[in-house]
């Protein structure tokens, strides 16, 4: 379905006046600013952080394994219930809707991703400047942060045995651990203040996927309208928290709708 037609389903409806609308403040955006969540990667094939809570692992509560405390107790529980997600990740390919977000870049001035995915999705589709306030499953690091925060572990040149899981850093015996933000752990260092900052100076904020429920990136949005009175666009399946202060609300999958959005700013941009 391209530019021109009405995307509907169910009682989802996104007009065409809708559609030109986003394209519009984006077209005239000196420096956009989009902020995803889980649903992007959901549209890829990739479990939410609940939905990976599945057959083996279905008796057991994510918030009590992600964390500090649950590795100490037991590393190698956490670490396979890491390895079985990150194998999830490594299986998928970025969706309509990541490259749509890349290709922004090509016609606008500058573009940043704020994202509170670990997959790194939306660098394999093609965005260059990406912010990943939770880190990347990807990658992993010493636990200890022996060399300071990260310590970036390549398992790659490490030899170790499976039944040892996991792995021990080569600089001071720790253990291996997933690059990614547990609950009760501080954001990257610098992420979240230059993600806020971005914010607040935008012209516009792309919002794609989240809740609007998970802090601190829930409170990005506000930031930006309150304090940069940037225009604020919101695509989601649901009626999110944000919704009520966005000046354009898309309800669809952004596989769908950002394409179609993209081929409306093309369309300015030749008028």
């Amino acid at each position: 379905m391209g530019f021109g037609e009405r995307y509907s389903e169910g009682d989802m409806s996104v007009s065409d006046v809708e559609i030109r609308k986003a394209a519009g403040l984006l077209a005239a955006a000196n420096h956009v600013v989009v902020l995803t969540g889980a649903g992007v990667s959901k549209e890829s094939g990739v479990p939410t952080f609940r939905d990976a809570m599945e057959g083996l692992w279905a008796n057991f509560n994510p918030e009590e394994l992600a964390t500090p405390q649950a590795f100490r107790r037991n590393p190698q529980l956490v670490w396979d219930w890491y390895e079985m997600r990150r194998q999830k990740v490594d299986a998928v390919q970025p969706n309509p809707g990541h490259y749509a977000i890349a290709r922004l870049e090509d016609r606008l001035p500058h573009v940043t991703v704020v994202t509170q995915n670990v997959d790194g999705l939306h660098r394999m589709a093609g965005s260059t400047d990406v912010i990943e306030l939770h880190g990347n499953i990807r990658q992993h690091k010493c636990f200890d942060a022996c060399q300071g925060e990260p310590t970036l572990i390549d398992l790659g040149s490490l030899r170790w045995a499976h039944a040892d899981r996991p792995p021990r850093c080569p600089h001071c015996g720790a253990h291996v651990r997933p690059n990614v933000v547990w609950f009760g752990e501080s954001l990257p260092a610098g992420a979240f203040s230059r993600a806020q900052q971005l914010a607040e100076t935008a012209d516009v904020v792309l919002i794609v996927g989240t809740s609007g429920i998970v802090q601190p990136a829930a409170s990005l949005p506000y930031y930006a309208k309150r304090l940069g009175h940037a225009q604020l666009i919101d695509v989601n399946p649901e009626r999110d928290e944000i919704a009520p202060i966005c000046d354009v609300f898309l309800q669809g999958p952004s596989g769908v709708i950002l394409p179609q959005v993209l081929a409306a700013v093309d369309a300015l941009n030749k008028a």
